[in-house]
């Protein structure tokens, strides 16, 4: 294998979008999550007290100067020092591993931003209130509970699994009470004689392993009470999630429309540079030969034979055409039949991998726009890359709320420097992948290498 061939995988290989692994589960994946959750857990209840002091202080002293106009201010600095403390706690608990709170809409889409706007805003918007509510009483109370639980669990694991190594240098004097006596004692109705210390230390050994086995569902049920709570709270509202629903959607259709169109354009104008083109010339060719049919059948002849190659290319160039709409091969054999088709045709060599079985298959819409995507891509990686090799992956997916996504990427060792800018063709998929509520993204730095791929979701 030659140097620059090692290069070119190499730099192929640099750009290869990683396999997801499939998230662990289990015993041992609890224990990964002990440390974080812990952490989440010990620094709430310092969080919640201070936020419990500089929020009841600052409400009820805006609350007293209310009537001398400086206690206006003061509440809104409360209502802004309450929202703070609230996205400190959605931050603690993305870091304690739990899945991601969506934040409230605090200003909407195109209002008007002014200073006395803002000032005001803190009164009308009722997540204010929920936030200042949260840090200022639920948040102090749930904390007492689960900090009190965290260092009791927690306490009791330590010091049984290791007391037997402290235990021995800690003065007994006169101590008369034993755990294990009392217990054997009372269950087996007997005067034990075994020695009680040796006895607590083994008691203490068992409930410090039962302790530390249960330790990391007990943080766990503790974190999940503090998302529980702060999803209820501090999270964004069912009808805040139907705007943008609904935003989203108009989005999408005005994206679906544009692409549509832009496509529509693209085929008229194609069809006008090159078959209509074809079209003409061959009907001129055919007026050319009857004109000479009678006078020159040698020369009327040869301009028939020209014909038929213009019907011939004509046919080719609208069968290309075709292939970038909806080739057969896609309707037959589905996605990955398809872009296999077009990894073998393009000029600069494409290798293809894809996790999606041979057979696989997804509904007409998703199939045709994907198959369109990766068309396009490989049209600008003959077109503008200077590759000398490139890659097309084909995926399937679930994020963390369970949707189901088709990832297509497509990987070169070409110069870089594409991006989705008007008036170009990246930005017609970007519209056209909008369209369908997914993303494309384009990580093309200026001297390459390039990564060009779109996330389509399938539900």
């Amino acid at each position: 294998m030659s140097t620059q061939s090692l290069s070119t995988s190499a730099t192929l290989d640099a750009v290869t979008p990683a396999p997801s692994a499939p998230p662990r589960t289990g015993y041992g994946a609890r224990w990964r999550d002990v440390p974080r959750e812990l952490g989440f857990l010990l620094l709430t209840m310092p969080i919640a007290v201070v936020g419990l002091s500089v929020l009841l202080t600052l409400f009820w002293l805006g609350v007293g100067t209310i009537v001398i106009y400086v206690g206006f201010f003061v509440l809104v600095a409360t209502f802004y020092t309450a929202r703070g403390f609230g996205e400190v706690e959605l931050t603690r608990l993305d870091w304690a591993g739990r899945p991601a709170i969506a934040r409230p809409v605090w200003r909407k889409p195109g209002a008007p931003t002014s200073f006395w706007r803002a000032l005001v805003a803190p009164f009308a918007n009722g997540h204010y209130w929920l936030y200042l509510l949260h840090g200022a009483i639920i948040n102090p109370v749930v904390s007492i509970f689960s900090w009190t639980v965290t260092i009791v669990w927690t306490s009791i694991a330590l010091g049984g699994l290791t007391g037997w190594i402290w235990q021995p240098f800690i003065p007994q004097g006169d101590r008369d009470f034993y755990l294990s006596r009392t217990i054997i004692d009372a269950v087996f109705h007997v005067n034990s004689t075994f020695d009680p210390v040796v006895g607590d230390r083994i008691l203490e050994l068992i409930l410090g392993i039962v302790f530390a086995v249960t330790l990391p569902f007990i943080t766990r049920a503790l974190t999940v009470i503090h998302e529980a709570v702060a999803r209820g709270l501090l999270g964004r509202w069912p009808s805040e999630e139907l705007q943008r629903e609904v935003a989203d959607l108009s989005a999408s259709r005005g994206a679906a429309v544009a692409a549509e169109d832009q496509a529509l354009r693209r085929l008229e104008r194609d069809l006008h540079d090159g078959p209509q083109q074809r079209l003409i010339r061959l009907q001129m060719d055919i007026a050319a030969a009857e004109r000479k049919l009678s006078d020159d059948p040698d020369a009327a002849a040869a301009l028939l034979v020209e014909a038929r190659q213009q019907a011939g290319d004509t046919l080719e160039e609208l069968r290309a055409l075709s292939r970038g709409f909806a080739p057969p091969i896609l309707q037959d054999r589905g996605l990955v039949a398809a872009a296999e088709s077009l990894a073998a045709r393009s000029p600069i060599p494409v290798t293809m991998e894809s996790s999606l079985s041979p057979g696989e298959r997804f509904s007409p819409e998703i199939e045709r726009n994907a198959y369109y995507v990766l068309a396009e891509l490989a049209a600008n990686l003959a077109k503008h890359s200077g590759a000398t090799a490139a890659r097309l992956f084909l995926d399937r997916s679930v994020d963390a709320t369970g949707t189901p996504w088709l990832n297509v990427w497509l990987t070169d060792n070409g110069r870089g420097g594409a991006s989705a800018i008007d008036g170009h063709g990246l930005r017609g998929l970007e519209e056209r992948v909008r369209g369908l509520r997914g993303e494309l993204v384009v990580d093309s730095p200026t001297g390459g290498p390039s990564r060009i791929g779109a996330r389509i979701p399938l539900g």
